[in-house]
């Protein structure tokens, strides 16, 4: 967006898509259900309409469209939609999503804790750039750059996850993991108009390589103690929360910096920093805190799939 439109951004997902599309028709086995269940509406509309009113409240909050009072009332809204369809689910032969699921430990572990974790990984997006661009004054190419050390880190962790799941295990690796997460949100308070980009890249690197092997372990526990009948449920359940802590968290990000950087000019570029540095600071404490959700984990919890075996072969 340093020399094209903002608009262009969106131009790079049609040939990405395109090359997903063909690799996905190439290599993905086509899974169907013998006797599927008929559709249900009733649960479609309800779970579908409370999501998607919710995600839509949260998506705009930070951009101040609607008064505190409508915007209450359309949370509001979104939840009686979604506590309807909980009732629903209940009531109905074959739900649209399966509650049931919960009751299963280490999925509820896995999803519940992960969309509390999310919070911080998903306000990360929204601070890093108001800190490299209206903070440090940093054009968009350059935080753009200071921002791919990160993906670099991401895809080198998505190797040797695997390997540190199978040597520590599920739980160890979260609650370890989460508060590496947390502490290294709180880094990014240290970074200011004289920081080297050494430092920055440094911190950026650990950012990649803790997120992707978080998102790794949350992602493969939700589907430790699912059977081959249940998995496709559990990954519908576990990717509609997954998206929904996504703007969960750019909401919370978007509250917090707001409340930090007040009414501050953006030409004060120190004040707005030093805001940006205890939002920082108050998102990786809450990340922190979110390691508790793990604690319910047991200690062979998810071996089953860190050793390659599936749900449906585990012994008990």
């Amino acid at each position: 967006v340093h020399w094209l439109p903002w608009q262009a951004i969106f131009l790079v997902n049609v040939p990405v898509g395109i090359i997903a599309l063909w690799l996905i028709q190439r290599h993905m086995p086509d899974y169907r259900a013998a006797n599927p269940p008929p559709l249900d509406i009733v649960g479609f509309v309800l779970f579908g309409c409370g999501i998607a009113l919710l995600s839509w409240v949260l998506e705009i909050f930070g951009e101040h469209y609607l008064n505190a009072t409508l915007t209450g009332i359309l949370i509001g809204l979104s939840l009686a939609l979604l506590a309807a369809y909980g009732w629903h689910a209940r009531q109905h032969m074959h739900p649209l999503l399966q509650l049931s699921l919960f009751k299963t430990r280490t999925f509820r572990v896995a999803v519940v804790g992960g969309f509390i974790t999310r919070f911080g990984l998903g306000g990360m997006p929204f601070l890093l750039p108001l800190l490299y661009q209206v903070g440090l004054g940093f054009p968009a190419w350059q935080s753009g750059l200071l921002l791919m050390p990160a993906a670099a880190a991401a895809m080198f962790m998505k190797v040797i996850s695997i390997r540190l799941l199978k040597q520590f295990g599920y739980r160890s690796v979260l609650i370890i993991n989460t508060l590496l997460i947390g502490i290294t949100i709180m880094l990014f308070a240290t970074v200011d108009s004289g920081t080297a980009v050494g430092w920055i890249v440094a911190i950026s690197l650990a950012q990649g390589l803790f997120n992707s092997l978080q998102y790794s372990s949350m992602n493969s526990m939700a589907y430790a103690d699912m059977s081959s009948e249940q998995a496709s449920m559990a990954s519908t359940i576990a990717s509609s929360l997954q998206q929904l802590s996504i703007s969960f968290g750019l909401a919370f990000a978007s509250i917090i910096a707001g409340l930090y950087l007040g009414d501050l000019p953006q030409s004060d570029r120190v004040a707005v920093t030093n805001a940006l540095h205890h939002a920082f600071i108050t998102l990786g404490c809450l990340t922190i805190l979110s390691s508790l959700s793990f604690w319910s984990l047991r200690k062979n919890d998810g071996d089953n799939i860190s050793r390659g075996i599936g749900p449906a072969d585990r012994v008990t």
